[in-house]
């Protein structure tokens, strides 16, 4: 199949959460699997030149209106055995941010949009398939079912994934002006919402298939809950709404291989995972012992993640039990603080890191014993899988990926890999880390045995592919019979 990813992320070039991640990922997994796959991507202003990227012989016309056809570049660079193209406009992606705080974003993204399907045109290559991916891809399969139905670009089948329901896309009504949409997409029906219009549900209503990165997530989303207002259109579409859990990129995340490492380790061999306790805790400035249980927090900081619950009962369990804490993560301001005032105060046993640093996340799922990921939503999560991978037990709450990933421990049974609790609340995170105690201190073998169960679960891209590939060839089914 001929596959277009339109993506607002594409690590390593561009990233602001897993989304990037998984495009990435499962684009060189399907083009490894024989499929021609193109992702259509913002050439950022923090992209750096590459001698490997090439510019599309001509600009690019794109065609928002009869009146308003702007001109871009296009360059061109191999991604394995697919294709990158990013998109160069700079008025709209010059700057750094992916996202920002700007009052144009719908702007930008309508134009995104329509630049990745004009430049297929214009190229001569007509996907099968059209992947949007989130909000900023939102309006693809509104073009695809209106100004681009009885085109050739009209025969292609579109599917649509939601990363976090949360982020939609909500701007003003003008933006399908500017889009060159037709009027009557502004109702009840498409894409009006709250007087303005929402991309998130024009890709929702208008998409052939609609995915999503885990299958718990997906059920979550169609209740009133976790839907976002939106859980009515999700459950009338829920026959074509799919749970395909992200994979991860086991070649960047192996600690049998992994260079970040002070030593490298594997399920039959676990002797480096020790030297790596040791040198993170001395790096840190923590207290060499290793035999204290150590937790890993990497994280953003915010509302979703569940960590103002353990910021709240950080102190309580840092007097009275033994432990240590390390945490590598920004975002609230307010909740920075409260992590560096943690480690302040506990000195040795906490150690904060506000920032990002990709070696350091990578020496802290090697390093730790145990993994905090208290959310209160989790779409996917990739966290808690690098962690297992690295023999560090997750804790998480059962939502979304993390229940879906993570199997939980029952004392006396030898299985699990990892601590499960259900409330996202003080007393569940509670519960759950002194759980983590309990397994640590009070049942060795068990935690021995957890750890080897974690290392050896597959969390690679095949299966995860083949679903893809599944959901293709039904939205091709569909799209044959709309649109012969």
């Amino acid at each position: 199949m001929k596959i277009l990813m339109i993506s607002p992320e594409l690590t390593p070039y561009s990233k602001a959460g897993g989304l990037g991640d998984m495009v990435a990922s499962l684009t060189l997994a399907l083009a490894e699997r024989g499929h021609e796959v193109r992702v259509f991507t913002p050439l950022y202003g923090s992209i750096k030149p590459s001698p490997a990227r090439t510019p599309h012989p001509t600009p690019v016309q794109v065609n928002l209106s009869l009146s308003d056809r702007p001109e871009c570049r296009v360059w061109r660079e191999s991604f394995g055995k697919a294709t990158a193209l990013f998109l160069e406009y700079n008025d709209y992606f010059g700057g750094s941010e992916i996202y920002g705080d700007r009052t144009d974003n719908g702007r930008r993204f309508a134009f995104f949009s329509r630049a990745a399907l004009d430049f297929c045109e214009q190229d001569k290559w007509i996907p099968d398939i059209v992947h949007g991916h989130d909000w900023t891809a939102g309006l693809a399969p509104v073009y695809l079912n209106t100004r681009d139905y009885d085109r050739p670009l009209g025969r292609a089948a579109s599917v649509f994934t939601i990363h976090n329901l949360l982020h939609q896309g909500l701007f003003d009504k003008s933006v399908l002006a500017y889009a060159g949409l037709p009027g009557w997409l502004d109702s009840p029906g498409h894409l009006e919402a709250l007087g303005g219009v929402n991309l998130m549900k024009g890709g929702l209503w208008h998409s052939t298939k609609i995915t999503t990165v885990s299958p718990t997530y997906a059920k979550e989303i169609r209740t009133e809950e976790f839907g976002c207002g939106l859980a009515d259109l999700l459950r009338h579409r829920a026959a074509d709404l799919v749970g395909i859990l992200n994979g991860v990129d086991t070649a960047d995340w192996n600690p049998a291989g992994d260079p970040h490492l002070p030593a490298r380790f594997s399920a039959t061999d676990l002797k480096g995972k020790a030297v790596c306790k040791a040198e993170l805790q001395k790096e840190l400035g923590l207290a060499v012992e290793p035999d204290t249980a150590l937790f890993g927090i990497v994280s953003r900081l915010w509302d979703q993640k569940g960590l103002d619950l353990f910021a709240d009962i950080a102190d309580d369990l840092m007097r009275n039990a033994r432990l240590q804490v390390v945490l590598l993560g920004s975002g609230d301001k307010a909740l920075e603080g409260r992590f560096l005032d943690l480690a302040a105060r506990h000195p040795g046993r906490f150690h904060t890191h506000i920032g990002f640093n990709n070696a350091l996340s990578h020496r802290i799922e090697a390093a730790c014993d145990f993994f905090l990921m208290p959310s209160r939503f989790e779409p996917c999560g990739l966290n808690q899988m690098y962690s297992m991978l690295y023999g560090t037990l997750p804790i998480v709450r059962a939502t979304g990926g993390l229940a879906d990933t993570v199997e939980p421990w029952y004392a006396g049974r030898g299985t699990g890999t990892g601590i499960v609790f259900k409330t996202p609340n003080h007393a569940g995170l509670r519960w759950g880390v002194e759980e983590a105690l309990r397994l640590y201190y009070d049942a060795p073998s068990e935690f021995k045995k957890l750890r080897v169960n974690a290392m050896k679960r597959d969390f690679g891209w095949g299966e995860s592919a083949r679903r893809y590939e599944e959901v293709y060839r039904w939205a091709l089914d569909i799209r044959r019979l709309a649109r012969p």
